[in-house]
């Protein structure tokens, strides 16, 4: 990649322009024709860079429920139990971390299913010798956005983000929307020509909509995914931290405050596991990472943490909202009645306070 990939990428992950000809306002950012930027996405695309460019939603605000899921799995079995956690369609994220609980994975499950359920069908499938839910209590920072110019720091500060809780249900023409946005947007002058075709509106209508869904907090953003590794950033890692209760709503947007940091969670805590926030970061090496981490302890004082690196990536796609896919999986996976998991650790309630 020369420096006018990388500034289109850059763009692309964080301020996708949402107009009729989104493409060529990204040519006129960087200086260069509309068509020279479609050609060299479609070159980063061939070369695995972009991942795709979609809408990404608020899962809870479509009315799914998504949690993190750590299980600990025999190192002979983990590449088994992982192709049988992929198997379910709300499962984004899958990597092999460095710890005991050496298999993480995300997953949100459809209005009316149950979130302890299905994921008890999936640790017995995956032969879980311990299973820990930890949804989001309170979310501090959410979104990645890798800057590949070189032109930001890591350690710059942030002003925190707004979350919104909807609870609506969308429209017939909404859903079919959501079903356009999650596809990966062709590289082309028009881009949403195609899909306000599919669901019988106008461009300016999509654009209409996509505007009201993000002003209700139910779209987050639209923006490229890359593919890490291939554009340079060749590091992950999850901070887990140790926080006393009493000062996490404090130190929770302390640490989501800088711009390494592209994740930030409260998660609750049990007996064998007793890290509550958590914070994700990327660097092109691993001293990137710890950079980031150093100084987010330096800043709060917290001492008591650990990183766990993703060593293989076994998912990582977006979830298609309002699949059949769904209700293939729960008719295909079934656990006998009798199966009891030996260490399966969840919470009653999934209700979120951010």
């Amino acid at each position: 990649m020369d420096s006018l990939d990388r500034q289109i990428c850059t763009i692309l992950q964080s301020d996708f322009p949402l107009d009729l000809q989104p493409f060529l306002r990204v040519a006129e950012k960087v200086g260069i024709s509309e068509d020279e930027v479609l050609r060299r996405i479609g070159e980063l695309r061939k070369t695995s860079v972009i991942r795709e460019i979609s809408a990404i939603f608020d899962t809870r605000n479509l009315g799914f429920i998504s949690t993190l899921v750590a299980m600990q799995i025999p190192e002979e079995n983990l590449s088994k139990a992982a192709r049988a956690i992929n198997e379910f369609p709300g499962v984004s994220h899958n990597y092999k971390r460095e710890d005991h609980f050496n298999l993480w994975f995300t997953v949100a499950v459809p209005p009316g299913r149950d979130l302890n359920d299905t994921i008890q069908v999936m640790a017995y499938e995956a032969g879980a010798l311990a299973t820990l839910i930890l949804p989001t209590l309170k979310l501090f920072k959410i979104g990645v956005r890798l800057d590949m110019t070189g032109k930001t720091d890591s350690l710059e500060r942030e002003a925190p983000q707004q979350f919104k809780r909807v609870r609506r249900s969308l429209t017939e023409k909404e859903v079919e929307l959501v079903r356009a946005l999650q596809e990966d947007l062709e590289a082309v002058s028009h881009p949403f020509q195609r899909m306000a075709t599919r669901i019988g509106v106008s461009e300016l209508e999509v654009l209409g909509i996509i505007h009201s869904l993000m002003e209700e907090g139910i779209m987050r953003r639209f923006a490229a995914v890359l593919y890490h590794r291939k554009a340079g950033f060749a590091f992950n890692g999850m901070g887990v931290w140790r926080v006393p209760e009493e000062k996490i709503a404090t130190l929770g947007p302390v640490m989501g405050s800088f711009r390494g940091v592209s994740h930030c969670y409260w998660r609750p805590t049990y007996q064998e596991w007793s890290y509550s926030l958590y914070t994700m970061v990327h660097g092109m090496n691993q001293n990137d990472c710890e950079k980031i981490i150093e100084t987010v302890s330096k800043e709060t004082g917290i001492t008591d943490y650990k990183i766990l690196y993703s060593t293989i990536e076994y998912k990582k796609e977006r979830i298609t909202y309002y699949s059949t896919a769904f209700d293939d999986w729960y008719k295909a996976h079934t656990i006998p009645q009798s199966y009891i998991p030996e260490k399966f650790r969840h919470l009653d309630s999934y209700a979120s306070i951010y």
